[in-house]
């Protein structure tokens, strides 16, 4: 069983190695852009942990508009304290760890966290192989997203508050 809690500027190295697990080197956040997130947005930066081992995270800026653009990976503001869309930037899970319930539980944490700061969904992006994945969880498909980052091709997924 494991525990979920907010990041820890500690958590960094085994962060890194998560990202770089599950991204590519084009796609993976920079050491830098994690220590920014930890730093700025750390009230939404989960991670679950099993006796000191971080087994994935997710985290993102709260935005102010229902879809992610690429700014967003190189530019993180600390987050209102309601109202605005949470995005989701990364959502990984140490390859050892997959298959769990890991991911899911993660993002259900940050759909509780959206419920409690009035927030009017949570937004990400993924590729096209996941987009049953998130669907699944409540998610709705809004199509291609404008985002190149990491020189991908990236879907809209969108949850509003009202419907959830």
């Amino acid at each position: 069983m494991f525990t979920m809690r907010n990041v820890q500027a500690t958590d960094l190295e085994q962060l890194l190695h998560i990202e770089n697990e599950g991204f590519s080197v084009e796609e993976a956040a920079t050491r830098e852009a994690f220590i920014e997130r930890i730093r700025l947005i750390a009230d939404s930066f989960i991670v679950a942990e099993q006796e000191g081992e971080i087994l994935g995270y997710i985290n993102g800026p709260v935005i102010d508009q229902p879809y992610i653009t690429d700014d967003l990976f190189t530019e993180i503001r600390p987050n209102p304290e309601s109202g605005g869309y949470q995005s989701v930037l990364g959502l990984a899970v140490s390859r050892k760890n997959r298959n769990q319930g890991i991911a899911k539980s993660l993002l259900e944490k940050m759909q509780e966290l959206v419920k409690k700061n009035e927030r009017e969904g949570i937004t990400l992006t993924c590729k096209q192989e996941l987009v049953s994945f998130y669907e699944k969880l409540g998610l709705v498909n809004h199509g291609l997203s404008e985002s190149k980052h990491g020189g991908v091709n990236w879907y809209n997924m969108v949850k509003l508050s009202k419907d959830a």
